[in-house]
């Protein structure tokens, strides 16, 4: 029977290995773990970092190793058993039940029972002592098919820590959260810590693992590199350890003309937003950034069709437009990449292939007939252009990682040609080694005269990818800030964050 190195340690991941197919996501890798301890997991896209959790709940069976979880030999049947001993995990593309209510679905395997029925009345007392916790106000009894992407996050975020969790695995847990709510999600990490459970810590923001966490392991290409106290690390080392080699500043110099006016609104109110006026132009980013909730994402969803518009204006070229439907905005040269990937952008069971044609199937279009050949031709060029790693363009989607999503996504929408892109929150969920290659995307399409609009909950992003930067607050754009003032330290981090509490 394997030892554990003592109780200092809540888990302990030896030699830990597994392959799908002919692939080998995990390569005799370890992981301790202390009591008590927030334990980040750094790595690329396909580093093997979320292999490795699912292996440790039981959605994956490892092919050879051992795990030892409070000193004692652990294997686990499901996410179920795994709770049941101690380990809860809050996945990074959510799964929440969109039919039931917040608190059914806070306690859902865990509910008060009357007898043979739920106990509604003290299912909803107790959430609302949890979200009161949080201090996040919305009805226990809303259905969570109505929340937000961010309000649905938070609610798996209580869910877990609800379960009474001696390990609490988060990957990518403020990915939807704007500021406000991150700070109230790490207060609510240093609680855990102070009742002596355990974090583990899966992220892309390096300013998050640098706030919050105590220790950090690197993986590599399914490998585990290396692990170190947070203290000992810089940014720069964790990056050159998770890619492999040196890499230089992750956000790529901007240098391109900026022309004349392409897109511009006036006076647009709708729901979650009011009398709104802006202007882009060519070859220019322009960052949208606020709170969750602000209004930002509502108002290009507006823009696009996908909501309607109660009042505004909507000019391209000079010539007023309108879009009643997703459709029109794509004809009139408007295109979005919608932040929740996965449902929105991508069919995942789809191959690379037809998820690139689906907007663009008049291109491919031979009298009443689909030109196969054609088709193949142009979605390889856009997913060249793009580097999009896949096996072939007959793969799923859902093969890929978070990066090569986001850039099938990307691929689809430039086949459209269009004049005007916005995209809501462009690397959530990515590596930083493909942040930059997004970045560097963005820049090039600038380059050739795209208006971009990047909407962008991660300041730093928004603060160096941004020509110009628009910050909103209760729906409505409380202050415009400049890319010299920025860079000249005129704006700071936190001249954004006051504006965005409405100062």
């Amino acid at each position: 029977m394997a030892e554990g190195r003592g109780n200092d340690y809540i888990l302990e991941c030896e030699g830990l290995s597994k392959s799908f197919g002919g692939t080998k996501a995990l390569q005799d890798v370890e992981l301790h773990i202390r009591r008590g301890e927030v334990h980040a997991l750094v790595g690329e896209n396909g580093a093997g970092k979320s292999t490795l959790m699912k292996a440790i709940i039981g959605l994956h069976k490892a092919d050879s190793g051992t795990i030892l979880f409070e000193g004692q030999p652990y294997k686990v049947n499901g996410p179920a058993e795994a709770i049941k001993k101690g380990i809860t995990m809050i996945h990074q593309e959510l799964n929440p039940e969109p039919h039931l209510t917040v608190a059914e679905n806070i306690f859902l395997h865990n509910e008060d029972m009357n007898g043979i029925f739920l106990n509604k009345k003290e299912t909803n007392r107790k959430a609302v002592q949890i979200l009161e916790r949080f201090n996040f106000h919305i009805s226990p009894t809303m259905l969570v098919g109505d929340l937000t992407l961010a309000q649905a996050q938070m609610i798996e975020i209580m869910k877990a820590v609800n379960t009474n969790a001696k390990l609490v695995i988060m990957d990518e847990p403020t990915s939807s959260l704007d500021n406000d709510e991150t700070q109230r999600l790490f207060e609510t990490i240093h609680q855990l810590k102070e009742q002596g459970v355990s974090v583990v810590y899966i992220s892309h923001r390096m300013e998050e693992i640098f706030s919050i966490c105590d220790t950090v392991s690197v993986f590599r290409d399914g490998r585990f590199i290396d692990c170190k106290p947070i203290s000992e690390v810089t940014e720069q080392s964790l990056i050159s350890m998770m890619v492999g080699r040196e890499v230089g500043n992750v956000y790529p110099e901007k240098n391109c003309p900026i022309g004349d006016v392409v897109f511009k609104v006036e006076g647009l109110t709708g729901k979650g937003f009011s009398d709104i006026s802006f202007e882009v132009r060519s070859g220019e980013i322009l960052g949208l950034t606020g709170l969750a909730g602000a209004g930002r994402s509502e108002t290009m969803r507006a823009i696009f069709g996908l909501d309607p518009l109660e009042s505004g204006h909507i000019y391209l070229e000079g010539k007023e437009i309108r879009n009643r439907n997703v459709k029109q905005a794509i004809r009139n040269g408007i295109a979005m990449v919608n932040e929740d990937r996965r449902k929105y952008g991508l069919c995942l069971y789809r191959s690379i292939n037809e998820n690139i044609s689906l907007p663009n199937l008049p291109v491919h279009q031979k009298g009443l007939l689909l030109n196969k050949a054609r088709e193949k031709t142009e979605n390889k060029k856009y997913a060249d252009m793009l580097t999009v790693k896949a096996a072939s363009l007959d793969a799923d989607a859902i093969s890929l990682s978070g990066g090569n999503q986001q850039k099938v996504v990307l691929a689809k929408w430039l086949m459209s040609n269009p004049k005007v892109l916005i995209l809501d929150e462009p690397t959530r969920g990515v590596d930083v080694g493909a942040k930059s290659e997004i970045y560097n995307l963005m820049c090039e399409f600038a380059k050739q005269g795209l208006a971009i609009i990047m909407i962008s909950s991660e300041l730093p992003e928004v603060m160096a990818m941004s020509d110009r930067l628009l910050v909103y607050h209760e729906g409505r754009i409380n202050g415009e800030l400049f890319q010299e003032d920025i860079r000249s330290g005129k704006v700071t981090q936190e001249t954004i964050l006051a504006k965005e509490f409405g100062n």
